[in-house]
């Protein structure tokens, strides 16, 4: 009878299974790199509009309403309508498109009003976002007026209609108490008051600050007038006043003089400027910026110049901050963007410049659309700009995004307004409209680094000493308790570490600081005096604690040490520090102390890094094999010489990558050093005070951040900076861990 063949099936079988899981652990790594790819490019898609230039893009051209000199120009918020000041008094509202549903062609007349009886001695408007315009006529008198809007909706589509906004019921305010005309006219208000500065006909130079009451028994109200002379001579080019009404700024060719304004509306000088011409040029032009706080100064050699306050030994003074090359010719006019640092400059030869200051950019430069620019005005949006040229009117359509994003800006010292020197600034909002940005990634990203590096240094030592000892001296029995219980660890939710060392370490630490140091101290100096004292017990009692079980000694030692530190705390503090520690720092040291500091997280963040460290580190020196130790014990070799030549040696590829993990989850780390320190993004090593890492600045920005705004996109940029950390932190792991393999894989 012929034998019978054996069956295939199992080993058909088992080589299917081991085939399907080779190509099912490749399909989830190549998956694994397709989603760290697309996560790379969505974040660099985010990211990447915040690196284009300008664009200015013509729309339409028409004729001028105005057919006389035209003194200002303005566009309302929705870029439909414009309108245009003459030197005759005239106010004229007119489209800027075509409106479906009405009769609107671009260039037409909407309204027209003649504000004034004769021909205006001054003209002068406020800061953009105050919109107020005044014509000074005969008499040293002032009218001023706001051109207004209307909106409603009508069939779900809104429409626009002009008005003009009469400013103290359309009488004319009397500025000049001595009745002459004035040729220089600056005007700002704040609410009730009114600050006027002005030069007359006869070449004096004048403040009034005008404030309104009201009258308590008949209701009406009363302007009071305080009237100041300044002891200027000659005539002024030109004369400016804040918008907080508390300062007027006069230039007279080259010379600029300062004059504060007390609430009471007395008028001081505070400075004289005289600006060098061979280093500067001669001032053709003036403007305050956005929030009024820098003056810009064009010059004839087509520089212009940024100048603000810096707090001095004698007070606050205006210094010369940097410049920009906007022209080959002279500027003759400057023209600044509502709430951001961009301003706009026109030459004498009609060459248009786009620059940011704070970011120090060159946006754009050239005649747009091959138009020479007599005058230019931009939307309160900032996406439309208007320009003049010749009586004829031309929109262009405005994208300027991120003016104020440049990689100088993100990754060098910047000298923000009000500042007394260049420095890295991270502050993204504020309160007030003419808040500028300060978008620096340095110190979040500095934040970072300091996190993760007090964490190592809590967490590598303990971390590794207790990896080595569980896997090369404890016992099994005891293993088997000790790995599972520190491996749990690591699923402790890092939002309750975090809610615990806000509010219970960190007061705990402010209040028994001599002690947290001297337990620092204190447990590693007496587990070393504990183990000099143990060796010289006698033999047999030595090997009686052979099995591992020796730790468990300890336990009752490091309770003790922990106890006697912070019994000892209190008389510490009075003896050494007057009683009080965190007074002794500041005061005596000029160390700042804050209660939720880096000493605070790198306790909590490295007892959550522990479990990662000990975990990895444990597995590589327990998988050591077992030949290699009893072959150097079997030579002569201590247990100490085994363990520090042949078993670490031979598992610090796994000890590295370990280490590398531990930092990895450090850098990343969110909820502990959100809730345990005190997000004040600051460059200082100081452990005593806070930081903020690129992750806790994400998770607290982007709820409150505009989708596709500069702060928007950067914080997307932070993610990519911490996306590269992490990515260059695990590139060197493994090339280590690779050298490392390499080298003592022969062992």
């Amino acid at each position: 009878m012929a034998a019978k063949q054996p069956a295939l099936g199992a080993s058909n079988y088992r080589l299917f299974k081991d085939r399907a899981a080779r190509w099912g652990v490749s399909l989830g790594g190549v998956m694994v790199l397709v989603a760290l790819l697309l996560i790379f490019f969505y974040l660099l898609y985010v990211i990447e509009p915040i690196f284009r230039g300008v664009e200015v893009n013509h729309e339409r051209s028409f004729t001028s309403p105005v057919s006389g000199e035209v003194v200002a120009m303005g566009v309302e918020e929705q870029s439909e309508i414009g309108y245009q000041f003459s030197a005759d008094g005239e106010l004229v509202f007119f489209a800027l498109k075509a409106k479906e549903g009405t009769d609107w062609e671009p260039g037409k007349a909407l309204l027209r009003q003649q504000l004034t009886a004769s021909k205006p001695t001054a003209f002068t408007q406020t800061q953009p976002q105050n919109n107020r315009y005044a014509y000074a006529v005969e008499g040293g008198a002032v009218l001023l007026v706001e051109p207004k809007f209307n909106s409603r909706f009508r069939d779900g589509e809104l429409f626009i209609t002009p008005k003009v906004g009469e400013v103290n019921a359309g009488e004319l305010i009397q500025v000049d108490p001595e009745g002459e005309n004035l040729t220089k006219l600056a005007h700002e208000y704040d609410g009730e008051s009114m600050l006027f500065a002005a030069q007359t006909a006869d070449n004096r130079v004048i403040v009034n600050s005008i404030q309104a009451s009201r009258n308590f028994l008949s209701g009406a109200v009363e302007l009071e007038s305080k009237f100041t002379e300044l002891p200027i001579t000659g005539a002024i080019s030109e004369i400016v006043v804040t918008p907080d009404l508390r300062q007027v700024l006069i230039r007279q060719n080259n010379r600029f003089w300062v004059y504060d304004v007390s609430r009471t509306g007395t008028v001081k000088e505070r400075q004289l400027i005289t600006l060098d011409a061979r280093r500067f040029g001669e001032v053709t032009s003036m403007q305050l910026l956005a929030g009024a706080s820098s003056v810009l100064f064009g010059h004839a050699n087509g520089k212009v110049s940024q100048w603000f306050e810096v707090a001095g030994d004698d007070g606050r003074r205006y210094q010369f901050i940097r410049d920009f090359q906007a022209a080959e010719t002279a500027i003759t006019d400057i023209v600044v963007e509502y709430y951001r640092r961009t301003f706009y400059t026109i030459s004498a030869a009609g060459e248009l410049g786009v620059f940011h200051t704070t970011s120090e950019a060159e946006l754009y430069r050239g005649q747009a659309n091959d138009v020479a620019a007599e005058r230019v005005v931009i939307d309160p949006r900032a996406n439309t700009l208007l320009l003049l040229n010749d009586q004829r009117l031309h929109v262009f359509d405005l994208i300027n995004e991120h003016p104020e994003v440049t990689w100088s800006g993100l990754w060098q010292e910047v000298w923000y307004e009000g500042y007394p020197e260049p420095d890295y600034v991270w502050q993204s909002t504020s309160g007030s409209d003419d808040f500028e940005p300060k978008f620096s990634l340095v110190p979040i990203s500095f934040g970072t680094i300091k996190a993760a590096a007090y964490a190592m240094l809590f967490a590598v030592p303990i971390g590794l000493a207790a990896a080595v000892y569980t896997a090369y001296f404890m016992s099994a029995g005891v293993r088997k308790v000790v790995k599972p219980t520190v491996e749990i660890m690591e699923a402790l939710p890092t939002v309750i570490l975090g809610f615990l060392a806000g509010l219970w370490l960190a007061p705990i630490v402010e209040h028994y600081l001599p002690g947290i140091i001297a337990v620092i101290l204190l447990v590693p100096l007496a587990i070393v005096l504990f183990a000099f004292l143990t060796s010289h017990l006698p033999q047999s009692i030595r090997n009686s604690f052979t099995d591992g079980r020796a730790a468990l000694i300890l336990l009752p030692l490091v309770a003790l040490v922990g106890w006697f530190s912070f019994q000892m705390s209190p008389l510490i503090e009075n003896w050494l520090f007057d009683g009080n520690v965190r007074r002794y720092l500041t005061n005596e040291l000029g160390i700042t102390f804050d209660q939720r500091n880096s000493l605070v997280v790198g306790i909590a963040m490295g007892f959550a890094v522990i479990p990662t460290i000990f975990s990895i580190a444990e597995d590589a020196v327990f998988s050591v094999p077992r030949h290699l130790t009893n072959g150097s014990l079997a030579l002569g070799a201590t247990t100490w010489q085994t363990l520090t030549k042949v078993v670490l040696l031979t598992a610090s590829p796994g000890i590295f990558s370990a280490v590398m993990m531990g930092l990895g989850r450090a850098v990343g780390e969110t909820m502990i050093v959100l809730m345990a320190t005190g997000n004040t993004p600051i460059m200082d090593w100081n452990i005593f005070e806070g930081m903020r890492t690129l992750s806790a600045n994400i998770a607290v920005e982007m709820p409150e951040s505009e989708v596709g705004s500069s702060h928007y996109r950067i914080l997307f940029l932070a993610a990519f900076v911490l996306f590269v950390f992490t990515f260059a932190f695990n590139t060197v792991a493994e090339l280590v861990r690779q050298r490392l393999r390499d080298k003592y894989s022969s062992m």
